[in-house]
């Protein structure tokens, strides 16, 4: 079975909206590994990219400018399955249908989150954090984040002995190689 597949099965298992939540890690321009909590936000069309939302002026956004490696580790705890993908992450920042159509699924209250005072910047009021109307198109530091996986580590805890497979892309074919847990 592919890892897209068992990826899939995974997420249909784990249906709670706290399992959308991944942890991506990234590279600071200092050479400094940082790891953040982000929602994924479903597949790029029929394709093994993975989509999330950024604010181009977060450090993430940053940090993906200079070095557009990552690493994102996604944990389903009722599967005992661990998902580690790495690759190649792609911030589309500019007027593309695919970004249009990741803000128009947001909710309001995501939406809003993208009109508040820059992030990282030492807060100053709360009416920084005001709540917006529903606003149709997104702003300029709205970014569709893509993840091309390159690899997939599969680890899956259940059964005795564990498994776990190590996909890999190459000549635009996916290979996966089990290896000891």
């Amino acid at each position: 079975m592919s890892w897209r597949s068992l990826l899939a099965r995974a997420i249909h298992y784990h249906r709670e909206p706290h399992s959308r939540y991944v942890q991506l890690a990234t590279v600071s321009p200092d050479g400094m590994p940082h790891n953040r909590t982000i929602v994924f936000r479903g597949f790029l069309r029929d394709t093994d990219t993975l989509k999330f939302v950024t604010d181009n002026r977060s450090k993430k956004a940053e940090d993906i400018k200079n070095n557009p490696k990552g690493e994102l580790c996604w944990y389903f705890s009722k599967t005992r399955e661990q998902f580690r993908l790495a690759g190649s992450l792609e911030l589309i920042e500019v007027d593309h249908p695919d970004r249009t159509a990741q803000w128009q699924e947001l909710s309001a209250k995501s939406k809003a989150q993208f009109f508040w005072a820059t992030p990282g910047l030492p807060r100053l009021s709360d009416g920084e954090f005001l709540e917006t109307t529903e606003v149709l198109f997104p702003p300029a530091n709205f970014c569709l984040l893509l993840l091309h996986p390159k690899e997939v580590d599969h680890l899956n805890l259940r059964g005795n002995p564990q498994t776990r497979t190590i996909y890999q892309h190459k000549n635009s074919v996916w290979e996966g190689i089990e290896v000891n847990p």
